[in-house]
Protein backbone atom coordinates (compact mmCIF):
# COMPACT_ATOMS: atom_id res chain seq x y z
CA UNK A 1 0.00 0.00 0.00
CA UNK A 2 1.20 3.86 -1.05
CA UNK A 3 2.42 5.63 1.61
CA UNK A 4 -0.28 8.88 2.35
CA UNK A 5 0.86 12.27 0.70
CA UNK A 6 1.73 15.03 3.35
CA UNK A 7 -1.03 17.67 4.03
CA UNK A 8 -1.16 20.64 2.25
CA UNK A 9 -0.37 23.92 3.67
CA UNK A 10 -3.55 25.08 5.16
CA UNK A 11 -3.60 29.08 3.21
CA UNK A 12 -4.53 26.63 0.47
CA UNK A 13 -7.99 26.21 1.59
CA UNK A 14 -8.46 29.65 1.55
CA UNK A 15 -6.80 30.47 -1.47
CA UNK A 16 -8.86 27.76 -3.55
CA UNK A 17 -12.43 28.93 -1.81
CA UNK A 18 -11.61 32.47 -3.16
CA UNK A 19 -10.74 31.42 -6.87
CA UNK A 20 -13.83 29.32 -6.52
CA UNK A 21 -15.76 32.35 -6.07
CA UNK A 22 -14.38 34.18 -8.59
CA UNK A 23 -12.42 36.65 -6.35
CA UNK A 24 -10.97 39.06 -8.57
CA UNK A 25 -7.91 40.20 -6.54
CA UNK A 26 -7.24 36.61 -5.34
CA UNK A 27 -7.41 35.48 -9.01
CA UNK A 28 -5.05 38.46 -10.45
CA UNK A 29 -2.45 38.05 -7.90
CA UNK A 30 -2.16 34.05 -7.09
CA UNK A 31 -3.90 32.72 -9.75
CA UNK A 32 -0.78 31.47 -11.32
CA UNK A 33 1.82 31.75 -9.28
CA UNK A 34 1.53 31.51 -5.14
CA UNK A 35 4.64 32.65 -3.87
CA UNK A 36 6.42 35.85 -3.26
CA UNK A 37 7.62 38.35 -5.55
CA UNK A 38 10.34 40.62 -7.24
CA UNK A 39 10.54 43.88 -7.11
CA UNK A 40 13.80 46.13 -8.61
CA UNK A 41 12.75 48.69 -5.97
CA UNK A 42 12.83 47.35 -2.76
CA UNK A 43 11.10 50.28 -1.20
CA UNK A 44 7.65 49.65 -3.86
CA UNK A 45 4.23 49.70 -3.04
CA UNK A 46 3.02 45.79 -3.94
CA UNK A 47 0.22 47.61 -5.40
CA UNK A 48 -2.78 46.02 -6.65
CA UNK A 49 -3.16 42.25 -7.37
CA UNK A 50 -2.30 42.34 -11.08
CA UNK A 51 1.33 44.12 -9.54
CA UNK A 52 1.94 41.83 -7.30
CA UNK A 53 1.47 38.98 -10.07
CA UNK A 54 4.12 40.40 -12.34
CA UNK A 55 6.43 40.72 -9.37
CA UNK A 56 6.02 36.79 -8.60
CA UNK A 57 6.45 36.19 -12.31
CA UNK A 58 10.00 37.95 -12.10
CA UNK A 59 10.55 35.78 -9.49
CA UNK A 60 9.94 32.68 -11.07
CA UNK A 61 11.61 33.65 -14.22
CA UNK A 62 15.14 34.45 -12.32
CA UNK A 63 14.58 30.72 -10.75
CA UNK A 64 14.15 29.32 -14.19
CA UNK A 65 17.42 31.40 -15.30
CA UNK A 66 19.39 29.96 -12.74
CA UNK A 67 18.47 26.29 -14.20
CA UNK A 68 19.08 27.71 -16.74
CA UNK A 69 16.33 26.18 -18.94
CA UNK A 70 16.62 25.90 -22.29
CA UNK A 71 14.94 25.19 -25.86
CA UNK A 72 14.05 21.09 -26.23
CA UNK A 73 15.05 20.24 -22.60
CA UNK A 74 12.64 17.54 -20.19
CA UNK A 75 11.92 19.66 -17.17
CA UNK A 76 10.39 18.49 -14.06
CA UNK A 77 8.79 21.84 -11.85
CA UNK A 78 8.80 20.41 -7.95
CA UNK A 79 5.86 21.69 -5.57
CA UNK A 80 3.92 22.88 -8.89
CA UNK A 81 1.52 24.86 -7.53
CA UNK A 82 -1.09 25.87 -10.30
CA UNK A 83 1.69 25.17 -12.56
CA UNK A 84 2.44 28.84 -13.03
CA UNK A 85 6.47 28.31 -13.22
CA UNK A 86 5.29 25.51 -16.27
CA UNK A 87 3.34 28.47 -17.84
CA UNK A 88 5.88 30.81 -17.91
CA UNK A 89 8.21 27.99 -19.51
CA UNK A 90 5.67 27.53 -22.25
CA UNK A 91 5.71 31.09 -22.87
CA UNK A 92 9.57 31.47 -23.07
CA UNK A 93 10.28 28.48 -24.82
CA UNK A 94 9.23 25.72 -27.02
CA UNK A 95 10.20 21.69 -27.77
CA UNK A 96 9.96 21.18 -24.10
CA UNK A 97 8.72 18.14 -21.91
CA UNK A 98 7.46 19.64 -18.49
CA UNK A 99 6.54 17.61 -15.60
CA UNK A 100 4.83 19.19 -12.88
CA UNK A 101 4.55 17.59 -8.90
CA UNK A 102 2.56 18.17 -6.61
CA UNK A 103 1.27 16.10 -3.16
CA UNK A 104 -2.29 18.41 -3.93
CA UNK A 105 -4.87 17.25 -6.65
CA UNK A 106 -6.89 20.39 -6.05
CA UNK A 107 -3.89 22.42 -7.39
CA UNK A 108 -2.95 19.81 -10.24
CA UNK A 109 -6.50 19.88 -11.21
CA UNK A 110 -6.73 23.86 -11.47
CA UNK A 111 -3.22 23.85 -13.33
CA UNK A 112 -4.84 21.20 -16.18
CA UNK A 113 -7.63 23.32 -16.65
CA UNK A 114 -6.10 26.52 -17.02
CA UNK A 115 -2.57 25.87 -18.90
CA UNK A 116 -2.59 25.31 -22.95
CA UNK A 117 0.58 24.11 -24.36
CA UNK A 118 1.81 25.77 -27.36
CA UNK A 119 5.09 25.76 -29.30
CA UNK A 120 5.40 22.08 -29.09
CA UNK A 121 5.71 21.66 -25.41
CA UNK A 122 4.12 18.79 -23.71
CA UNK A 123 3.08 18.74 -20.32
CA UNK A 124 1.94 15.98 -17.35
CA UNK A 125 0.36 16.93 -13.91
CA UNK A 126 1.53 14.34 -11.06
CA UNK A 127 0.43 13.76 -7.39
CA UNK A 128 3.52 12.97 -5.48
CA UNK A 129 5.75 13.30 -3.29
CA UNK A 130 8.52 15.36 -3.37
CA UNK A 131 11.21 13.29 -1.23
CA UNK A 132 10.00 10.20 -3.17
CA UNK A 133 9.54 10.59 -6.98
CA UNK A 134 8.33 8.24 -9.22
CA UNK A 135 10.48 8.95 -11.79
CA UNK A 136 13.57 6.95 -13.84
CA UNK A 137 16.74 7.80 -13.08
CA UNK A 138 18.58 10.69 -15.01
CA UNK A 139 15.27 11.42 -16.51
CA UNK A 140 15.21 15.26 -16.68
CA UNK A 141 17.95 18.31 -17.68
CA UNK A 142 16.22 20.48 -14.65
CA UNK A 143 14.89 19.94 -11.82
CA UNK A 144 12.87 23.26 -10.55
CA UNK A 145 11.95 23.52 -7.21
CA UNK A 146 10.10 27.25 -6.78
CA UNK A 147 9.19 28.14 -2.93
CA UNK A 148 8.05 25.06 -1.85
CA UNK A 149 11.08 23.03 0.12
CA UNK A 150 10.62 24.43 3.23
CA UNK A 151 7.66 22.59 3.21
CA UNK A 152 9.11 19.11 2.81
CA UNK A 153 9.34 16.86 5.59
CA UNK A 154 13.17 16.62 4.60
CA UNK A 155 15.50 18.82 2.42
CA UNK A 156 18.10 15.35 2.33
CA UNK A 157 15.36 13.64 0.52
CA UNK A 158 14.36 15.65 -1.82
CA UNK A 159 18.32 16.60 -2.93
CA UNK A 160 18.54 13.13 -3.09
CA UNK A 161 15.91 12.62 -5.39
CA UNK A 162 16.68 15.54 -7.54
CA UNK A 163 19.72 14.27 -8.01
CA UNK A 164 19.03 10.95 -8.66
CA UNK A 165 16.65 11.88 -11.43
CA UNK A 166 18.83 14.35 -12.96
CA UNK A 167 20.74 13.78 -16.15
CA UNK A 168 24.51 13.40 -15.03
CA UNK A 169 25.31 17.49 -15.38
CA UNK A 170 21.75 18.39 -15.05
CA UNK A 171 20.62 20.80 -12.90
CA UNK A 172 18.63 22.22 -9.75
CA UNK A 173 17.31 25.99 -9.38
CA UNK A 174 15.11 26.64 -6.05
CA UNK A 175 14.32 29.46 -4.13
CA UNK A 176 14.36 28.64 -0.42
CA UNK A 177 14.44 30.87 2.75
CA UNK A 178 17.87 30.28 4.27
CA UNK A 179 19.18 31.36 7.56
CA UNK A 180 22.26 32.77 8.72
CA UNK A 181 24.19 31.26 11.20
CA UNK A 182 22.64 33.51 14.11
CA UNK A 183 19.70 33.32 12.59
CA UNK A 184 19.12 29.70 12.46
CA UNK A 185 20.27 29.74 16.18
CA UNK A 186 17.11 32.62 16.70
CA UNK A 187 14.44 30.88 14.71
CA UNK A 188 15.02 27.69 16.91
CA UNK A 189 14.60 29.26 20.23
CA UNK A 190 11.35 30.70 18.78
CA UNK A 191 10.37 27.40 17.14
CA UNK A 192 9.80 28.66 13.78
CA UNK A 193 7.01 31.15 14.88
CA UNK A 194 5.35 28.55 16.60
CA UNK A 195 1.46 26.78 16.40
CA UNK A 196 0.40 30.25 14.44
CA UNK A 197 2.82 29.12 11.60
CA UNK A 198 1.85 25.65 11.33
CA UNK A 199 -1.63 26.76 11.41
CA UNK A 200 -1.43 29.41 8.85
CA UNK A 201 1.30 27.70 6.96
CA UNK A 202 1.53 24.45 7.87
CA UNK A 203 4.70 22.63 7.64
CA UNK A 204 7.63 25.19 7.52
CA UNK A 205 11.49 24.68 8.45
CA UNK A 206 13.64 27.61 7.50
CA UNK A 207 16.50 26.17 9.63
CA UNK A 208 18.69 25.09 6.89
CA UNK A 209 21.75 27.29 6.90
CA UNK A 210 23.86 27.45 3.83
CA UNK A 211 26.75 25.69 5.59
CA UNK A 212 24.07 22.73 6.20
CA UNK A 213 22.77 23.46 2.26
CA UNK A 214 26.05 22.74 1.27
CA UNK A 215 26.48 19.31 2.89
CA UNK A 216 23.23 18.09 2.35
CA UNK A 217 23.99 19.12 -1.44
CA UNK A 218 27.51 17.12 -1.97
CA UNK A 219 25.73 13.88 -0.12
CA UNK A 220 23.32 14.09 -2.62
CA UNK A 221 25.35 14.14 -5.83
CA UNK A 222 26.04 17.83 -6.82
CA UNK A 223 28.56 19.84 -7.10
CA UNK A 224 28.64 23.22 -4.80
CA UNK A 225 25.74 24.87 -4.53
CA UNK A 226 25.52 28.97 -5.61
CA UNK A 227 23.80 31.10 -3.45
CA UNK A 228 21.57 34.54 -4.43
CA UNK A 229 20.52 36.57 -1.82
CA UNK A 230 17.33 38.33 -3.11
CA UNK A 231 16.28 39.27 0.01
CA UNK A 232 15.24 42.90 -0.35
CA UNK A 233 13.56 42.41 -3.32
CA UNK A 234 10.80 40.64 -1.55
CA UNK A 235 10.20 42.70 0.88
CA UNK A 236 7.29 44.41 -0.77
CA UNK A 237 5.87 40.70 -0.81
CA UNK A 238 4.90 41.23 3.08
CA UNK A 239 2.45 43.92 3.27
CA UNK A 240 0.71 42.41 0.05
CA UNK A 241 0.50 39.20 2.12
CA UNK A 242 -0.59 40.84 5.44
CA UNK A 243 -3.07 43.14 3.48
CA UNK A 244 -4.52 40.04 1.56
CA UNK A 245 -4.66 38.06 5.04
CA UNK A 246 -6.90 40.63 6.56
CA UNK A 247 -9.20 40.96 3.45
CA UNK A 248 -9.94 36.95 3.73
CA UNK A 249 -8.69 34.66 5.95
CA UNK A 250 -11.28 34.92 8.29
CA UNK A 251 -10.89 33.55 11.37
CA UNK A 252 -7.42 32.62 10.88
CA UNK A 253 -6.55 36.24 9.51
CA UNK A 254 -4.77 36.93 13.00
CA UNK A 255 -2.30 33.92 13.34
CA UNK A 256 -1.94 34.40 9.77
CA UNK A 257 -0.86 37.80 10.14
CA UNK A 258 1.02 37.08 13.08
CA UNK A 259 2.86 34.53 10.80
CA UNK A 260 3.60 36.62 7.90
CA UNK A 261 5.34 39.34 10.31
CA UNK A 262 7.79 36.94 11.95
CA UNK A 263 8.65 36.12 8.76
CA UNK A 264 9.02 39.76 7.52
CA UNK A 265 10.73 40.99 11.07
CA UNK A 266 13.28 37.95 10.48
CA UNK A 267 14.26 38.61 7.29
CA UNK A 268 14.59 42.71 7.53
CA UNK A 269 16.90 41.84 10.65
CA UNK A 270 19.09 39.67 8.59
CA UNK A 271 18.16 36.37 10.34
CA UNK A 272 16.34 35.06 7.67
CA UNK A 273 17.85 34.98 3.63
CA UNK A 274 15.55 34.67 0.77
CA UNK A 275 17.59 32.63 -1.81
CA UNK A 276 18.09 31.37 -5.06
CA UNK A 277 20.42 28.36 -4.85
CA UNK A 278 21.23 26.39 -7.84
CA UNK A 279 23.81 22.86 -8.06
CA UNK A 280 24.98 21.15 -10.86
CA UNK A 281 24.58 17.53 -10.73
CA UNK A 282 27.99 15.57 -10.40
CA UNK A 283 28.93 13.68 -13.62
Amino acid sequence: MANALPEPPPYFDALLERLAAGDPEATAAFGRHVHWGYWANPDADPGTGANYAVAAEELCRRVCDVAPVRDGMCVLDVGCGFGGTIASLNERFQNLDMTGVNIDARQLARAAETFTPTSGNRVAWVEADACALPFADAQFDAVLAVECVFHFPSRAAFLAEAARVLKPKGRLALSDFVPTTEGRDALRKYDNGGTETRDSYGLVNVLCAEDEYRELARAAGFGVPGFEDITPHTLPTYKFIRDTAARWQGTRATAYTRATRRLEVSSRVGWLRYAIVGATRAA
